[in-house]
């Protein structure tokens, strides 16, 4: 038997079963209407989406509560198409990255930000299947939310589709890249003085850009520059944040021996940024 736990918004519950373990489900009006205590069918819910641990739980609820419903709407839509499309169940996590970019996008779409994604042309011919994906979520963000997002975001939507496939991998790297994520953190914490607030969404916006970030470097596949345009308008908008991404670059150049291009440096400056603002009005 399974028991509502907390009603997080009318597309999504917390419950509980018997042996008091925590799940999420989503499903279109499911907790409309519902209270704390209620029974609660699984096929009423469009995914069963994951035992939740303890400590992750102020995070996952966090996030859930900073989106609206549409975003979440949206991204069920877009898995179902995708697990339809690829022949294959996607990886759970994709649920929480996939509404959070897109609140994201809408946002720096509203602010006049593109972020424009230097490897479209590679995800376009080289991941076809996860691309078509991209394209059919782009169009239905388009027409839901009556806007006109790049054509770009297509491939940034691909792109986490393709790291949802199946069961999240296993790098032999994975070692270096904790030790560098946690050395790019700390950089950024003790650069700003500000303590970071590990249960809040940009932190963890922040994390996630990181751990890409990370992955880009080990496998060789940094983004290269093409203009400087946006790097000069970042700089000049975040120029605080631009100069512990400067940091950041020096870091990484002393211990590696890898330079960093003003692309990297760019991303990097945006989501820094978000903690900068954060810590301001907290």
């Amino acid at each position: 038997m399974i028991k509502i736990k907390k009603v997080l918004n009318t597309s999504v519950i917390l419950v509980e079963n018997d042996e008091k373990k925590e799940y999420i489900l989503f499903g279109k009006g499911i907790g409309f209407g519902q209270k704390i205590g209620n029974v609660i069918e699984e096929d009423q819910a469009d995914q069963l989406f994951m035992p939740v641990e303890n400590t992750k739980v102020k995070e996952l609820i966090s996030l859930l509560d900073s989106i609206p419903p549409v975003y979440i709407d949206l991204t069920q839509e877009i898995v179902s198409y995708a697990e339809e499309t690829l022949g294959e169940k996607l990886n759970s996590g994709i649920f929480f990255t996939l509404m959070d970019h897109l609140s994201f996008a809408v946002e720096r779409y509203k602010k006049n930000i593109n972020l424009t994604n230097r490897v479209y042309w590679e995800i376009k011919n080289y991941y076809t299947e996860e691309f078509k994906v991209g394209e059919f979520a782009l169009n239905r963000v388009n027409e839901t939310m009556d806007i006109e997002l790049p054509k770009e975001e297509a491939a940034n939507i691909a792109f986490h589709i393709i790291n949802a496939h199946g069961k999240e991998r296993e790098s032999k790297d994975s070692m270096r890249q904790a030790k560098m994520i946690g050395s790019v953190v700390n950089l950024v914490r003790y650069t700003l003085n500000i303590n970071m607030d590990t249960d809040n969404i940009h932190y963890t916006r922040f994390i996630t850009h990181v751990k890409f970030f990370v992955e880009r470097f080990f496998s060789d596949k940094m983004l290269e520059d093409e203009d400087n345009m946006l790097f000069e308008q970042i700089a000049s908008l975040y120029p605080e944040a631009m100069n512990v991404a400067f940091k950041i670059k020096e870091y990484i150049k002393q211990v590696y021996g890898n330079d960093i291009h003003n692309d990297e440096l760019t991303y990097l400056a945006v989501h820094i940024h978000r903690l900068i603002s954060y810590n301001q009005i907290s």
